[in-house]
């Protein structure tokens, strides 16, 4: 087999390509109208303008009003503003907080600073479906419970937990609810208001904007501190100087996300053949449940493999993914989200996690099945632990 066959990219819940689209929406705020958004002069007050409008346009699609939505520079900021700003801001009213074990790092490492300040986090354990039940979460709550983070959907799995039902006991009892929606918006439908909840964390690169580029929405009266104080920009919420072509691509690239939810049921079903194909190999199963899943996420284990074997020989043959999140990769230690849903250490270091979006082709999905029989053949034939 020819190694330089074919290229293909499925590990788009790392990172995304910027739309032709959006790239062609930010030039002009690069090269012309780059002036800064606080400036009083004409090409100042352009770039305001493009900013006020953005926001706009992204609070009409999630559901809430354009003072809700906070412009950050990555999903990893947003969520540790809501964490740690929420958890400060609400501290005479109690330091318990409650998450899960499968957060994202950004989540959980937040949430390790603020143990290390005194606040008590119980994480909740997912099912092997990668669920968080209401029930698990109403039985957590305490008396000094101030904030409830669990995510919309996970990263490395792609299951889509129901934020709706648990924002709902959380509020019950007068609870803050933040999800981490960065790998739901763009690929499901999200609203705000339907859902509730009081905070949500997304990011641009995660939906063909670029990187460096993320939003925190944070509900009218919900209590939460600056996390990044400076001059004022962000309604005095987030110091520093907009990046308004970023901004302005992050709004067309959420117009076209949306847009392109109708192409879900096709990736949904692309994603259905490639593990009824990779199922054909013996000794391989499926991370997580298929029933609440993002449409283009699929996580297959493999035995008696190691997962970052099986990703340099993809590489080679021009596949690109992952064996878990791209933000942990360099870890030697088995995915902590498999170990929270019961996959064994030893199995759970055969993961590989592939992500497809609208850009996938039915060619590539069947250059993938041809190529990854033949790399796992030839990874299991140079382990002493296979028998064959």
């Amino acid at each position: 087999m020819d190694n330089n066959k074919r290229y293909v990219y499925a590990d788009n819940a790392a990172t995304t390509k910027t739309d032709p689209e959006v790239f062609e929406a930010m030039v002009p705020w690069l090269t012309e109208a780059y002036g800064n958004p606080s400036s009083q002069h004409t090409i100042g007050r352009e770039a305001a303008a493009a900013v006020a409008d953005a926001r706009e346009r992204i609070a009409g699609i999630l559901g809430c009003k354009p003072r809700e939505i906070y412009f950050t520079a990555s999903g990893s900021e947003s969520d540790n503003w809501a964490i740690k700003g929420a958890a400060h801001a609400n501290v005479k009213k109690g330091k318990h907080i409650i998450s899960t074990e499968f957060e994202h790092h950004a989540v959980l490492h937040a949430l390790e600073s603020l143990e290390r300040e005194g606040f008590e986090v119980t994480y909740l354990s997912p099912d092997r479906d990668g669920q968080i039940s209401p029930a698990d979460l109403e039985a957590a709550i305490r008396e000094d419970t101030i904030l409830v983070a669990i995510m919309f959907a996970n990263n490395e799995i792609g299951s889509v937990l129901p934020v709706k039902e648990l924002a709902e006991v959380a509020h019950a009892r007068k609870i803050t609810f933040f999800t981490d929606a960065v790998q739901a918006v763009g690929n499901i439908p999200v609203n705000v208001a339907e859902l509730g909840v009081d905070m949500l964390a997304f990011s641009g690169h995660k939906i063909h904007a670029p990187k460096g580029i993320g939003v925190l929405y944070c509900k009218t009266a919900t209590r939460c501190f600056n996390l990044i104080d400076g001059g004022g920009q962000e309604n005095g919420r987030r110091g520093g100087t907009e990046n308004v072509p970023y901004i302005v691509g992050l709004a067309r690239a959420l117009e076209l996300a949306v847009e392109r939810l109708s192409d879900s049921a096709a990736i949904a079903a692309k994603r259905d053949r490639l593990a009824a194909g990779i199922s054909k190999i013996p000794y391989t199963f499926i991370n997580g449940g298929m029933e609440h899943r993002l449409p283009g996420n699929l996580n297959m284990g493999f035995e008696f493999i190691e997962g970052e074997s099986l990703l340099l020989w993809l590489d080679m043959y021009g596949i690109a993914a992952s064996t878990g999140s791209a933000c942990s990769s360099a870890s030697l230690e088995p995915s902590h989200v498999l170990l929270s849903i019961g996959v064994p250490a030893e199995k759970a270091h055969g993961s590989l996690r592939l992500t497809i979006s609208h850009d996938t082709t039915d060619e590539d999905i069947d250059y993938i099945l041809e190529v990854i029989p033949v790399v796992v053949e030839k990874l299991r034939a140079m382990s002493p632990l296979y028998k064959g």
